[in-house]
């Protein structure tokens, strides 16, 4: 069993999240300000049918929403210091690998700059505790399954190598200035409230609750590790609250299901959940796309060693939740 985050640790602390209004900042920033957390969000775009926005009682007891870029250094450090922040989330980034193949430098410039911008305003006001979202896909591709926390960061396409910077500018400055910092290397999150329908998850149920034959755009085989956003905003929790302890300070964690998933095979338990008798996948890609890993998932045991942390949800449960959100 999984431990799970102390929500009374939250209350009255001044937490900063960025990228706030996206699919796990929105449910962050829910858990936080349910948790009694003065909350101080970043949002660049407004997204009219973001789960954050849709939430009137969390988006209404918000200490502030700043409107912004994460590239504007002068207004993240103003952030910092005009709201006492002792708390920062810094899960603001382009996440889309297809945009990133693209456009490489709006995404080099969100994601790594955004990210300097960041940790230089956090040692400024000398941050308590502080989580930054790397990626399972900034290691990049090896051989050997699952991956560890030891793998070298060996991203060879423009998101992965983003995230690769992030993760790596993260633990230097964890290490160099002494910093409260955790490093979080998740699997695909998906549930809820995702509303990037380039990915598979909700993409295929978009499909299916419009009775149409959900499509894949790679041959099936891809091998692939999720995480329901549940276990995601538990994870992100419980590493800022232990961000300050000798062991956890300036370390990366990775967070997966440990159980890799085809995704032909994810495709058909989503269609099976759906209860549809009459849907089915129909293949129309490659084994990859361009700047696309072809097997990736993650071990977990380090997370579940020093933080405590196991995945509570199932893929089939998660699913479940996931449909019926989407239903609703």
């Amino acid at each position: 069993m999984s431990k799970k985050t102390d929500r009374k640790f939250w209350k009255n602390k001044r937490v900063f999240i960025t990228g706030a209004n996206g699919f796990l900042g929105s449910w962050l920033t829910k858990a936080l300000v349910t948790s009694g957390a003065r909350v101080v969000v970043l949002i660049r775009d407004w997204i009219p049918g973001s789960v954050l926005t849709n939430m009137k009682n969390i988006y209404n007891n918000l200490e502030a929403v700043v409107k912004g870029d994460l590239i504007d250094g002068q207004l993240i450090a103003r952030i910092f210091n005009e709201h006492n922040i002792d708390s920062c989330f810094h899960i603001g980034a382009q996440t889309i690998v297809g945009i990133a193949n693209r456009s490489p430098i709006s995404t080099f410039e969100s994601n790594i700059r955004g990210t300097w911008n960041i940790l230089e305003a956090a040692r400024g006001i000398g941050i308590q505790r502080m989580v930054v979202a790397s990626s399972d896909k900034a290691y990049g591709e090896h051989e050997n399954l699952p991956y560890d926390e030891d793998y070298s960061l060996s991203a060879l396409h423009p998101y992965d190598a983003s995230k690769a910077c992030t993760d790596i500018l993260a633990r230097t400055y964890a290490n160099t200035y002494d910093m409260p910092i955790v490093v979080t290397r998740c699997a695909n999150i998906y549930g809820g409230g995702d509303l990037n329908f380039s990915r598979i998850i909700p993409d295929t149920i978009r499909s299916i609750l419009q009775n149409k034959d959900p499509i894949i755009r790679s041959d099936g085989t891809p091998l692939r590790d999720y995480i329901y956003i549940d276990d995601a905003v538990n994870a992100y929790l419980l590493a800022a609250e232990k961000a300050d302890k000798k062991g956890i300070k300036g370390e990366a964690f990775n967070f997966g299901s440990n159980n890799p998933t085809k995704v032909l095979d994810l495709v058909k338990k989503i269609i099976k959940v759906s209860g549809s008798k009459s849907l089915k996948p129909v293949i129309k890609g490659k084994s990859r796309s361009k700047g696309e890993i072809k097997n990736q998932y993650l071990s977990s045991v380090k997370a579940e060693k020093l933080l405590g942390w196991k995945p509570l949800y199932g893929l089939e449960e998660g699913i479940r939740e996931t449909i019926k959100w989407y239903k609703d």
